[in-house]
């Protein structure tokens, strides 16, 4: 099993619905790491394709200067979607309760996760989902810093390190066959500076872990 049933559980164990009933308009990182992921998607995803943003919110940090054939948003909050601009549709749903997405097989060609993915109770679950609704091809590019609700993140990752963490959406995607070996991107100094401890410059890093949705002769 890919997590054991104590690295699931949450400091806050409340139903996720009242948590974010109220909408959060804001960005949880900083403009550094923002800049890095709306390059990053800039580089991997490609114009007049099909997006799922999972676990969005009121903004996507897609390119203003790329078109996509269609946008689906998935979320907690609907006031923090419905503000969202480039989602042509959006839906919400407690992945937590139910894992299963109310989408076609095979039908984007990329699906991202930013900063959220520390809140999947059943990875395993969703990962396998990803991999059904993306097109051979298709990626899905998982972005993450070392911000997090506390209360409301996994033991799992709550208890790790920032390595850690890494290798762990590592085997979210290892854990389903059919995903290509996984790319990561990572600072290229994971340990903080002197500076950085006294909390003078270094931002928030920025972390992405990239796999692909092998074809159907190579896949499952």
């Amino acid at each position: 099993m890919l997590l054991q049933s104590n690295q699931r559980t949450k400091l806050d164990d409340t139903d996720d619905t009242l948590f974010y009933s109220f909408p959060r308009f804001v960005t949880h990182v900083d403009a550094g790491f923002l800049d890095q992921l709306t390059q990053l998607y800039r580089e991997r995803l490609k114009p007049h394709t099909r997006i799922l943003d999972m676990m969005s919110s009121h903004v996507s940090h897609l390119p203003d200067d790329m078109e996509f054939a269609h946008v689906e948003g998935h979320g907690m909050n609907e006031q923090e979607l419905a503000r969202n601009p480039r989602l042509n549709h959006y839906f919400v749903q407690d992945l937590n309760k139910n894992p299963q997405l109310p989408l076609p097989d095979q039908e984007f060609d990329a699906v991202l996760n930013c900063v959220s993915i520390q809140y999947l109770q059943y990875p395993d679950a969703v990962f396998q989902e990803i991999y059904r609704i993306l097109k051979p091809g298709g990626i899905a590019i998982i972005s993450f810093s070392n911000r997090m609700f506390f209360q409301k993140a996994i033991a799992a990752w709550r208890d790790g390190t920032e390595a850690s963490r890494v290798q762990l959406v590592k085997g979210y995607f290892q854990s389903v066959p059919g995903f290509a070996t996984p790319e990561v991107m990572a600072p290229s100094s994971p340990v903080p500076s002197l500076f950085q401890m006294l909390g003078v410059g270094g931002g928030d890093p920025f972390y992405a872990v990239i796999a692909q949705r092998q074809d159907n002769q190579h896949g499952v």
